[in-house]
C-alpha cells in the first residue's frame, strides 16, 4: 500500500463512512478489482430515469413468467413493507442509518421485475386505501439528506415507472402558487393509492394462491346432507335414518305436548312454573334437543336440512324471547324501560307518561307479558303471528342451570377499543358469574382492515384453545365480517389453523 507511511492519507480513509464508501462503489467511474454493478445500483444511481423501463424490459426478457410475478429476492415484498414502514415511521429519519436502509430497500425493489413493486406498495396498503395513502406521502418527502444530491433519487419519478400510467402528485404543485393550488393534495394521493390496490389485484390473487389451500374448486358440486344425497354409491346410513326419523318424531310430540300445555295456560292463567303439562312438554323438547344432536354427530351438513333448519330458527326465537322476558322479570340494567320505549314506539305512542306494562311486570299476566314481548321486538305480522302462535316459545325453555365449559370470543363492531373494551361488561360479567363463560376481547381496530382484524381474533382464539376449552364467536357489524374471514382464513391455512376451527386441537 503505497500510503503506509503518509498519516494524512490513514486520516482520510479512517474517516470514509460507510456512506461513502456506497457512493463511490456506485459512481460510474468506479471500477475496483472488476466490480460488477448489481441491477439495484444501477437504477439507484441512474440520473437518467427515462432509460429505465427500457433497462428493466431487457432484465424482464431473461425470465419467465413466474420470475415476473415473485422475483429473486429472499425478502419478499411483505418483508420489504414491513421494513420500510419502520424506516419511514422512525423518529430519527435524518439518521444516516436509517436513510441507507431505505436506500437499499428501494434498490432491492428496483432489481426485481415491477410487480414485485407493486407488491410492496400493496403490502404498505393492506390495511386500506388511507394507510397507502400515507405511506406514498411519506415515502415521497423521503430524507436523503445524507446523500449528495447528485446520488438523490426522484422517489417520483421511480414510483412512476413501477406504476405505467400514473402520476403521482408533487406537493408543490398544491401548495399556494402551484398549479392544482384549489385542489386536495391528499385526495390526490388517495387516488392513486386506490389505483396502485386495483393494479395489485393479480399479487394479491398469486399470494392467497400460495398461501392458503382451497379444498373444493367452483366446479365441485355443494355439499348436501346424507338424506338428500341423490348418488347411489353415497346413500345414507340405515342409523343416520333411523336417527333422523327418531328426532322429527319427537319434535311433533313435543309440539303436541307444548300446544296442549299452551291452551291451559291461556285458560287457567297459570304461570309455566305451575303446570305440570308444561314440565312435561318441556321433557320432551329436551329429548327432542338430544336426538337432533345426535343427527348432527352422525351428519354435520345435517344441519342444513329444512327440517332442522326451521327447528333451530324456532330454538333462536325461542331463545331471545326467553332472554328478555328473564331481564324484565329480573330488571337487569335498563330492560325495563328500553322495552317500554321499544313498545311505545312500535305502537306509535308518543305519551310521556310511563306505561306500566313493562316497568311492573309483575302486575302482568305471563303470557301477557309474553305477548307485549313479541309485539315490541317483530316487525313483519306474519313472522309476529308465527311465533306468538309457536307453543316452543311459550314454553320458556332455557339452558340448564351451572357452569359450562365454554369461552366467548367477542369481536366487536368498527368502532371499538379492542381487547380494552367495555362493551357488553356488565353482560360477560354476569355470564361468566352465573354459568362460568370465560370471554376473551380480541384486540381488533377501528377502521382496520378485515385481514388485520382477522388475525386479531386468530390470537384472542388461540388463547381458548392453549386453554383446551371450546370457544364461539360473537360480534357485531363490522365485527361479524372480522369473524367470518377468520374462520376462512383457518379453513385454508396451515394443518394447524384448520385444527383451530375443526376443534381437533
Amino acid at each position: 500500500n503505497d500510503n503506509t507511511n503518509n498519516p494524512e492519507a490513514e486520516v482520510k480513509v479512517g474517516n470514509r463512512s460507510a456512506l461513502d464508501m456506497l457512493r463511490r462503489q456506485r459512481s460510474p467511474k468506479f471500477d475496483s478489482e472488476g466490480f460488477i454493478m448489481s441491477p439495484a445500483g444501477r437504477v439507484a444511481s441512474m440520473n437518467d430515469f427515462g432509460n429505465f423501463r427500457s433497462n428493466q424490459n431487457l432484465l424482464d426478457s431473461a425470465s419467465d413468467v413466474s420470475d415476473d410475478l415473485l422475483g429473486d429476492s429472499l425478502l419478499g415484498p411483505q418483508d420489504i413493507a414491513v421494513l420500510l414502514q419502520a424506516g419511514l415511521t422512525s423518529a430519527i429519519k435524518g439518521s444516516t442509518v436509517v436513510q441507507l436502509n431505505q436506500r437499499m430497500l428501494l434498490d432491492l425493489m428496483a432489481s426485481q421485475p415491477a410487480s414485485f413493486a407493486i407488491g410492496v406498495l400493496a403490502e404498505l396498503g393492506a390495511d386500506g386505501p388511507r394507510q397507502l395513502a400515507n405511506a406514498l406521502m411519506a415515502l415521497c418527502d423521503l430524507d436523503q439528506g445524507s446523500f449528495k444530491e447528485a446520488h438523490c433519487i426522484d422517489i417520483h419519478a421511480l414510483l412512476e415507472m413501477w406504476l405505467p400510467g400514473l402520476k403521482i402528485p408533487r406537493r408543490d404543485d398544491y401548495l399556494a402558487g402551484g398549479r392544482w393550488a384549489r385542489q386536495s393534495f391528499y385526495d390526490a394521493i388517495y387516488g392513486v393509492a386506490i389505483s396502485i390496490l386495483d393494479l395489485s389485484e393479480t399479487y394479491i390473487g398469486l399470494k392467497l394462491r400460495i398461501q392458503q389451500v382451497r379444498h373444493h374448486n367452483e366446479r365441485d358440486p355443494l355439499p348436501v346432507p346424507m338424506e338428500l344425497v341423490s348418488d347411489l354409491n353415497d346413500q345414507p346410513t340405515s342409523q343416520l335414518m333411523s336417527t333422523i326419523k327418531e328426532a322429527v318424531t319427537k319434535i311433533s310430540v313435543a309440539d303436541d305436548l307444548a300446544q296442549t300445555a299452551f291452551d291451559d295456560l291461556r285458560s287457567s292463567g297459570r304461570s309455566t312454573k305451575d303446570s305440570d303439562l308444561c314440565t312435561t312438554a318441556c321433557q320432551a323438547y329436551k329429548e327432542a334437543f338430544a336426538a337432533c344432536a345426535q343427527v348432527i354427530s352422525i351428519d354435520k351438513l345435517a344441519f342444513q336440512s329444512d327440517w332442522l333448519k326451521a327447528f333451530f330458527r324456532r330454538n333462536y326465537d325461542a331463545l331471545m324471547v326467553k332472554s328478555i322476558y328473564d331481564n324484565i322479570v329480573d330488571d337487569v340494567d335498563q330492560v325495563r324501560v328500553w322495552m317500554e320505549a321499544l313498545r311505545r314506539g312500535s305502537m306509535g305512542n308518543t305519551q310521556t307518561q310511563p306505561d306500566p306494562f313493562f316497568i311492573c311486570p309483575e302486575e302482568q299476566n305471563e303470557q301477557d307479558l309474553i305477548d307485549g314481548v313479541i309485539d315490541a321486538l317483530f316487525f313483519d305480522k306474519k313472522e309476529l303471528e308465527y311465533i306468538k302462535n309457536d307453543p316452543l316459545v311459550r314454553m320458556l325453555i332455557g339452558n340448564d342451570p351451572g357452569h359450562y365449559n365454554f369461552t366467548i370470543i367477542t369481536a366487536m363492531g368498527v368502532i371499538t377499543e379492542g381487547k380494552q373494551g367495555t362493551e357488553l361488561h356488565t353482560a360477560i360479567e354476569r355470564l361468566e358469574k352465573e354459568r362460568g363463560v370465560a370471554t376473551i376481547r380480541a384486540d381488533t381496530g377501528t377502521a382496520r382492515s378485515i385481514d388485520y382484524n382477522a388475525n386479531k381474533i386468530e390470537e384472542a382464539v388461540n388463547i381458548a384453545v392453549e386453554l383446551k376449552r371450546p370457544y364461539g364467536l360473537v360480534g357485531y357489524s363490522q365485527g361479524c365480517a372480522n369473524e367470518m374471514n377468520f374462520e376462512a382464513m383457518m379453513i385454508s391455512g396451515t394443518p394447524d389453523q384448520q385444527k383451530v376451527i375443526t376443534g381437533d386441537y
